[in-house]
């Protein structure tokens, strides 16, 4: 493959980068297809590298069927790239692909994945999507039994992880090989759920539980991967609680947490650990004040959403663990809120005179501190919808009318300072003025924003 030198690559990047949607699809779409047939002029990896940023952007792409893609079909609503410490069940590892796939083509089934990659490419090249679909259906079965009957061999086990990548790795590929097992009905339950599906209505909740008793008679094992797939592709993960309330008639978690119908919850309740975690590690001075407001919202979102769908008990598994989740939550975001008001009053100085404290213009304040002030009203403002879900909402309201407060107070000390035409320190009036403007925006309205504007403008005008 063409390969670019960094200043060409950088250069194609930029004007890439910059097409409209649809014509970084249509090119994209061709130099996929360039590279199914192999060919060799194009640099195909920077060029669709750099049409990223463009794709993103176009909600109708949708990248071309390459084998590889077409052989992950059955479960490629659980492949995830998140780290991980442990191997969970309906999780499989994206970077598993790649040796498991080179297992299958080179050591289990070489005659047969080689077929399957030459004939399904040249039908995805013909356009002939429904006929590469079925000849990729007839290669699953055979894939899923070959890696069960290797991964079964007890004296295999310390040759299987060292070729595949370790025990996790050995992991994914027995599930992989179950899902594969049953590709046909989990193409089905993707027919059922294109994603992403706004709500779980009830016809679809039938038709879900159809496949589910369908699953349950002829292969067991993969049942409770029906209600994975309907949380990964639905708008609100949550409501695919209501499949194992269907099945099980129960609206609390006690029993429906100790079946096999209780992995989805499972999986809902890994996902906010995993936030809370992230969350708790999140330190002063070194935070992203849009990165953890929206981890922070996620972990409420799926509160919200499990205390929604189903009734927890607050003795019972899935009830203890939210109740120290959401109190683990309220700590850490609580260090936040209460030392946000400091951090930006640090920005807004004041001066004791005789009288009532007031502004302090003498000298100038540093740009460190206002970033951080910003960052701090910043977080405030936006948790203020989703803070007591996550158990914070006291200590947000009273950051928030603190701050607010001081803010008020200062914008007009500013205000009066810029009626001052003889002021020396003008220059950090305006600094100080630019950045109340930033924080009325943040704390109260962009229309009170403007209205500051406005004023700043009538006082130069004065002045």
């Amino acid at each position: 493959m063409a390969m670019l030198p960094a200043d060409k690559t950088g250069l194609l990047k930029a004007f890439l980068g910059g097409l409209p949607g649809h014509v970084a699809a249509r090119l994209a779409m061709a130099v996929e297809v360039d590279r199914m047939m192999d060919g060799h002029a194009l640099p195909h990896a920077e060029i669709l590298a750099s049409l990223r940023p463009a794709l993103r952007q176009e909600l109708r792409y949708k990248r071309p069927p390459t084998p590889l893609r077409l052989f992950c079909r059955p479960f490629e609503d659980i492949l995830t790239s998140v780290p991980r410490k442990a191997k969970q069940k309906a999780d499989i590892a994206r970077s598993t692909l790649e040796p498991v796939w080179n297992w299958i083509a080179g050591i289990l089934l070489p005659d047969q994945a080689s077929a399957f990659v030459h004939e399904s490419r040249a039908l995805v090249v013909a356009q002939k999507l429904d006929a590469a679909m079925e000849r990729t259906a007839r290669f699953w079965p055979l894939a899923a039994k070959a890696m069960q009957d290797a991964l079964g061999d007890a004296n295999n086990r310390k040759a299987m992880e060292d070729l595949l990548g370790g025990p996790m790795a050995v992991a994914d590929a027995r599930e992989m090989a179950l899902l594969l097992s049953a590709g046909r009905t989990m193409l089905k339950l993707q027919d059922i759920l294109p994603a992403p599906v706004p709500s779980l209505t009830e016809p679809l909740l039938w038709e879900l539980r159809a496949v589910y008793d369908e699953l349950v008679q002829s292969q067991p094992d993969v049942a409770p991967y029906v209600a994975v797939v309907a949380m990964n592709r639905l708008a609100r993960p949550c409501e695919a609680l209501r499949l194992p309330l269907h099945v099980t008639r129960h609206t609390d978690d006690t029993l429906i947490s100790k079946t096999d119908m209780g992995l989805v919850g499972e999986i809902l309740f890994a996902r906010m650990e995993a936030l809370k975690n992230a969350i708790q590690a999140t330190r002063h001075p070194l935070f992203d004040a849009d990165m953890l407001a929206e981890q922070v919202k996620s972990f409420s979102d799926l509160s919200s959403g499990i205390t929604k769908e189903i009734e927890l008990k607050r003795d019972g598994d899935w009830g203890r663990r939210l109740l120290a989740d959401r109190a683990s939550i309220g700590k850490a975001m609580d260090s936040f809120m209460e030392r946000a008001p400091r951090e930006v009053l640090a920005a807004l100085p004041l001066v004791k005179a005789s009288g009532p404290k007031s502004a302090d213009f003498s000298r100038p304040v540093s740009e460190e501190k206002h970033e951080m002030a910003l960052r701090y009203a910043r977080l405030v403002s936006v948790c203020r919808n989703f803070a007591s879900a996550a158990s914070f909402a006291a200590r947000q309201k009273a950051a928030q009318d603190e701050i607010g407060n001081e803010v008020r107070r200062y914008v007009e000390d500013v205000i009066r300072a810029m009626r001052d035409p003889g002021r020396s320190t003008m220059a950090v009036v305006q600094a100080q003025f630019e950045l109340c403007v930033q924080l009325v925006a943040m704390l109260f309205s962009a229309e009170e924003a403007e209205l500051l504007k406005r004023r700043g403008r009538a006082a130069q005008v004065a002045a």
